[in-house]
């Protein structure tokens, strides 16, 4: 496929649903509340790059390494160049030999990492239908509530479905063309409309931020930071990136046969971090400046962890007012779509070991995952503390299993550049 394809369908499939829910929120929650890496006074300008900063550290560099760098080298390495089955198993290949591949410790480790998966990509499945719900209530006045989001999901599964079973050439690489097409013109939009000369000022100054605090906030503990905070956010995100790191690799590893490793890394750990960085400063950056210039006020939303509220409400405050929330909706939707064909894709792949499993078993992952997103919505208040707990038990077992890949990775690479004739 094209390169324009090849980088969309990595785009939309690892920042995808959980990346725009929170690209508006997120900053926004740092710069009234400020960062336990920081020492400034929340809700004044000096805040504002701390803010983004700790955006970035979240959904920057660290997450799209931890997302899809070493683990994709590793499994492209050992599928399409040892031939062997294109499972999390192969990760500990080096360590245990064959009787991993073919005993039931094997399936034990591809079990575990489906069910860290599922866990992560129910998630944004039920995020998106409660945003959706809460978008067309406000901007329309359609009735909220659980037969509403039951309606949309239902129109969200059957559309990542169809795409997963169309495979990677048709569906998939079609919704995520359109999808970087849109968010494109919403960010062209943004910046010749928008607070320009703050957004270009903030993403200088917010990158200076990360790169200067980067250890700090990396290496925060409960014991420097608030038990709550860490529990939010910082852990919560990263035992989310480890649950999907195994499969997302395996897609990645999929997608990317025919190309350079160089091309593999600079796609990955480089340009996919710079433009999510530039996304959240386009959103998260534009929310800020509305906070601070008193057009909007969302302290006791986000304080009350509201963030379909704060991305409406963000998005009916930038040039286009209801037509920008209406495509921020829109894009929201195929972001999460995007996320529910290549997981489904990448879980059956994983039971049938190559790259090319049965569309029926695309679609038993597809529905299945939407039935739980319909459960976890029953659930209520209760839903985003439960699935964060669901989500870092289930990250445990697999942050034992991707160990290996520090040491693999590397040598997978260089192996791979050799061959590619990239170095002697």
């Amino acid at each position: 496929m094209s390169t324009f394809k090849w980088l969309s369908i990595i785009l939309c499939t690892l920042l995808a649903g959980g990346g725009v829910f929170f690209a508006a929120g997120e900053p926004v929650y740092h710069f009234v509340v400020t960062p336990p890496a920081f020492d400034t006074e929340a809700g004044t300008a000096e805040a504002v790059s701390g803010a983004l900063a700790q955006s970035f550290m979240h959904w920057g560099f660290m997450a799209w390494a931890v997302l899809g760098s070493l683990t994709a080298v590793v499994l492209a390495h050992a599928h399409y160049v040892k031939g062997q089955p294109l499972q999390p198993r192969a990760l500990l290949y080096p360590i245990f030999g064959e009787r991993l591949m073919r005993g039931p410790l094997g399936g034990l480790v591809d079990a575990c990492c489906v069910i860290a998966l599922v866990a992560g990509t129910v998630g944004p499945i039920g995020f998106l239908a409660t945003q959706v719900s809460f978008g067309l209530h406000e901007l329309f006045g359609l009735p909220e509530g659980y037969t509403g989001q039951l309606m949309i999901l239902a129109v969200l599964g059957t559309i990542y479905v169809l795409s997963s079973m169309s495979g990677v050439h048709k569906g998939i690489q079609l919704l995520s063309r359109f999808n970087v097409l849109l968010a494109l013109a919403i960010g062209a939009v943004i910046i010749v409309f928008g607070p320009t000369l703050f957004l270009v000022n903030t993403y200088v100054s917010s990158m200076g931020a990360y790169v200067s605090e980067f250890f700090t906030m990396a290496t925060m503990t409960a014991e420097t930071a608030p038990a709550w905070w860490m529990q939010w956010w910082t852990v919560f995100f990263f035992a989310w990136f480890i649950g999907y790191t195994p499969l997302m690799a395996i897609f990645v590893a999929r997608i990317s046969r025919g190309r350079s490793i160089r091309e593999m890394i600079l796609a990955v750990a480089v340009l996919a971090p710079i433009a999510t960085t530039v996304w959240f400063t386009l959103l998260g950056g534009s929310g800020i400046y509305y906070q601070l210039t008193g057009v909007i006020d969302l302290t006791e939303a986000l304080n009350n962890f509201q963030f379909d509220v704060a991305t409406l409400t963000v998005a009916q405050a930038l040039p286009g007012g209801t037509w920008m929330a209406l495509a921020i909706l829109l894009l929201t939707t195929i972001f999460v779509a995007t996320t529910g064909d290549s997981m489904s894709y990448a879980i059956a792949v994983v039971g049938a070991g190559h790259d090319d499993p049965s569309p029926y078993m695309r679609a038993f992952w597809g529905i299945a995952m939407a039935l739980m997103a319909a459960v976890l919505l029953y659930m209520g208040a209760g839903q985003i503390g439960a699935l964060q707990q669901f989500i870092v038990i289930t990250a445990i077992p697999v942050s034992l299993i991707l160990l290996p890949s520090l040491w693999n990775g590397p040598q997978a690479a260089y192996a791979m550049a050799r061959e590619q004739g990239i170095i002697d």
